[in-house]
């Protein structure tokens, strides 16, 4: 056994960070899990990763690996620089500990991250499948060739490319993450040298993978391909992996892959463990006892997870299946017609039907039928979509570009029933076997139009086949079925179509993730779950299906709280007793009342404040109503945030650190209040307006509220508040990062400051932080403050 002390990264660890190791190893040597609300400063990156790596290292347990999972890119970059820190200081007759952090193909793929090879983000996971196809069946049993003499050709491509003196896209060598390929820039092809031989395309990078596994039949595996060596290699970020990938020729994703296992800390998020397509394909050696499992941010588990086992599919989508379904049927229509009319034409690919079909289950008879289904189904959506239109939007027609996203809900979400697609389709004649049988028929089909076209596309006949199968299976209380409507504009649709407007999706949407989050966590021999912002534990526990974990399982599920333990004199925080932000009381955004006076006032206070501001709104609409006022009132600059790509808020963002204080106004539903490093004087006062409950009116929001009601007794509660106020204090946790900050935290509606029968006080942390006061009070806090820093 080890001394967690010889891993932990620093001099002296927080009391907090001794009772947390020391509580997550014993919780986890008996196969159970730590629950760890600790806030900013707390050292709860540190506290993982010690405990579990102690776990790993210790000789008398069965973990291999630490996994971390996160939502938060920062929190992703602080786990490896606090990894790197632990190997920096462990001691010296210690091995480094090996780390590695997964990312997509898109990442690490030297063509995609230089724009060569034809490769692109929109194109690199399909061309990657079909590129790797082709080398193997180029290098496979029966292949023409070995993984050797392709890689070697290669090599031989580039050095002709370069004694030509000609230059490819990016230059005469395939360049990245400071590395020279031994390939060029192009694709290269491989050709057998005879009359009338085709070239064809593989990926050099992947050849040599291929050449460095182990021979079949020995006792080797994937690993042995990997180009670094796990004792010494310490802590590989994506970019360390591509560079020395790209150096050694090999793949770096397949490299990712062989690796993965085999590492003592890996990182990832959270679809590495719960998203079904990626573990099924990518990272399924992790999901057993043997890893030690760690949630970061854990407040975002539930809806992250819900929104990974939520499924649907859209009409385009429908569309390109029928298509696809069409072209593998036309070829034996064809050739039974040809028998009387045509002299049977498509006899090849009438063979390679039959031949496919002959190896598995499915018939003809099936793929007719499953094309019918679904074009009967696109037409019953096109008929509810215009139907709902006409009711809602009379003369939509004629005014496509105004039209809002909209749900259109298929069973009342109040009331748990069989969907209104689920009736249609058993009174136009389709049973069980239709909507089970699509997955089989889809799979199939898109095999023969791969092998048709030697390339390993994306097809949507699979994808559509799921979503039917599931939308049979899946129950009508834990599911909500929709139809989604999402702004867009196609000019290639008809002019009076709502499809030139609209894309349409049908959505099965999973309201209560708690056996799937469950069911994953079971499957780990332990772990910590951690995050600023879990009270109330208890329903934490209970919506993550902890609960269920030690009742049944008699796992250990052990719970910790650690309070800010930065100078108390450094920070003022005020709940405010203003009238409730609600809409009964505030109206509409335009609208003149006492409430919305009350609000502009109070945030005009804080907004006064030396320094950067930050203003949470309910909504993106309320933050552009009181970005109004402030630019109004104050003389400092306000910027608003909008929703927008990640671009345009990382530019906003570095204009609000840039220079002197100004005022950031945003939604509190966005992504500036809460995984952001606002450390220093990056930010000294944040505000948060009302309690940020989503849209209760939403068909999917009533839903899962009636869900969380009956699996846990108060949806409105469980469903709604909580979360809500998780958000409010994500966003006042911005302000203190540091035993140096110094700052304001304002949460500004009554519903934080008093009992009533719809308070938000018994979710906050009974700590005595918040000091509940009149929004006259409010003004003495804040000078007060002001006298103390000046």
């Amino acid at each position: 056994m080890t001394d967690w002390r010889s891993v932990f990264g620093h001099a002296e660890p927080y009391d907090p960070q001794v009772d947390g190791i020391e509580t997550a190893i014993d919780a986890g040597k008996d196969g159970g899990y730590t629950v760890i609300e600790g806030a900013c400063g707390t050292g709860k990156t540190m506290i993982a990763l010690t405990a579990g790596i102690e776990l790993v290292r210790d000789p008398d347990t069965d973990y291999e690996r630490v996994f971390v999972l996160t939502s938060v890119k920062q929190q992703l970059r602080q786990f490896e620089a606090d990894l790197e820190t632990i190997n920096e200081n462990l001691p010296d007759d210690w091995n480094p500990i090996s780390g590695l952090t997964l990312v997509g193909k898109a990442d690490v793929c030297p063509y995609n991250r230089e724009g060569a090879g034809d490769i692109d983000d929109g194109n690199v996971y399909d061309r990657c499948e079909t590129l790797r196809d082709r080398t193997r069946d180029l290098t496979g049993e029966g292949g023409e060739t070995t993984a050797a003499a392709l890689t070697a050709g290669a090599r031989q491509q580039q050095t002709g490319l370069a004694d030509s003196g000609q230059s490819g896209p990016t230059g005469r060598f395939l360049e990245t993450a400071g590395e020279t390929a031994a390939y060029p820039p192009e694709m290269p092809t491989y050709s057998d040298g005879g009359p009338v031989s085709a070239e064809t395309e593989f990926c050099p990078f992947y050849a040599r993978f291929l050449d460095d596994l182990p021979d079949e039949g020995s006792d080797g595996d994937a690993v042995e391909a990997v180009p670094y060596d796990f004792t010494d290699a310490g802590m590989i970020t994506p970019e360390d992996l591509v560079a020395r990938s790209v150096r050694h020729g090999t793949c770096p994703h397949s490299i990712m892959g062989a690796a993965l296992a085999h590492t003592e800390v890996v990182i990832g998020n959270y679809y590495h463990a719960f998203d079904p397509r990626t573990t099924g394909s990518f990272t399924g050696a992790l999901l057993d006892d043997s890893t030690f499992v760690v949630c970061d941010e854990a407040h975002m588990l539930e809806p992250r997870v819900r929104d990974l086992v939520s499924d649907g599919v859209a009409d385009a989508t429908l569309r390109d299946a029928e298509t696809e379904l069409s072209r593998v049927i036309q070829p034996i229509e064809f050739e039974r017609e040809g028998r009387r009319a045509q002299g049977g034409s498509q006899t090849a690919d009438a063979d390679l039907v039959r031949a496919e079909l002959q190896d598995s289950d499915v018939t003809f008879e099936e793929l007719n039928r499953t094309r019918e289904f679904i074009q009967d189904l696109r037409s019953e959506l096109d008929r509810r979509v215009r139907a709902h239109l006409d009711r809602k939007h009379g003369g939509w027609q004629s005014n496509l570009t105004d039209l809002p996203d909209e749900e259109i809900p298929l069973r009342d979400p109040a009331e748990p029933a069989e969907d209104e697609f689920s009736e249609w389709a058993r009174d136009a004649g389709y049973g069980d076997a239709d909507w089970v049988r699509a997955e089989a028929v889809g799979a199939v089909a898109a095999r023969i139009l791969n092998e048709a076209e030697d390339e390993d596309r994306t097809r949507a006949a699979p994808a559509v086949g799921r979503v039917l199968g599931d939308w049979y299976r899946c129950g009508h209380t834990d599911y909500f079925r929709e139809i989604e409507l999402e702004r867009t504009w196609n000019d290639a649709e008809p002019a009076d179509s709502w499809r030139r407007a609209y894309t349409a999706r049908l959505a099965l949407h999973n309201c209560v993730p708690s056996d799937a989050i469950g069911d994953r966590l079971a499957a780990f021999g332990g772990g910590i779950l951690m995050s600023a912002t879990l009270e109330p534990m208890d329903a934490f526990t209970e919506v993550t299906g902890l609960q269920y974990l030690a009742r049944e399982e008699d796992r250990p599920v052990v719970e910790r709280r650690y309070g800010l333990h930065f100078p108390a004199e450094n920070r003022e925080s005020f709940a405010v007793a203003a009238p409730k932000f609600t809409y009964d009381n505030r109206g509409r955004t335009g609208d003149d009342n006492p409430t919305r006076v009350h609000y502009a006032d109070t945030i005009e206070r804080v907004g006064r404040l030396p320094g950067n501001v930050l203003v949470g709104m309910p909504s993106y609409a309320e933050a552009e109503w009181i970005a109004g006022i402030l630019e109004d009132r104050l003389s400092k600059p306000v910027l608003l945030d909008a929703s927008s790509d990640d671009e345009t808020t990382e530019s906003l963002k570095s204009e609000f650190f840039a220079g002197d204080g100004k005022v950031l106004v945003t939604s509190l539903r966005g992504t500036l209040t809460e995984g952001v490093d606002y450390s220093g004087d990056r930010l000294s006062a944040a505000v948060v307006c009302g309690v940020p409950i989503v849209n209760t009116s939403s068909p999917r929001t009533k839903a899962v509220r009636r869900a969380y009601d009956d699996e846990f007794g108060d949806g409105f509660t469980y469903a709604l508040t909580i979360p809500a106020v998780r958000k409010a204090r994500q966003a006042t946790g911005r302000v203190i990062r540091s035993p140096e900050d110094v700052g304001v935290r304002v949460l500004l509606d009554e519903r934080y400051a008093r009992e009533s029968w719809d308070s938000v006080v018994p979710y906050l942390p009974d700590d005595d932080e918040f000091q509940a006061v009149s929004p006259d009070m409010l003004e003495y806090g804040l000078d007060r403050f002001r006298s103390r820093l000046s």
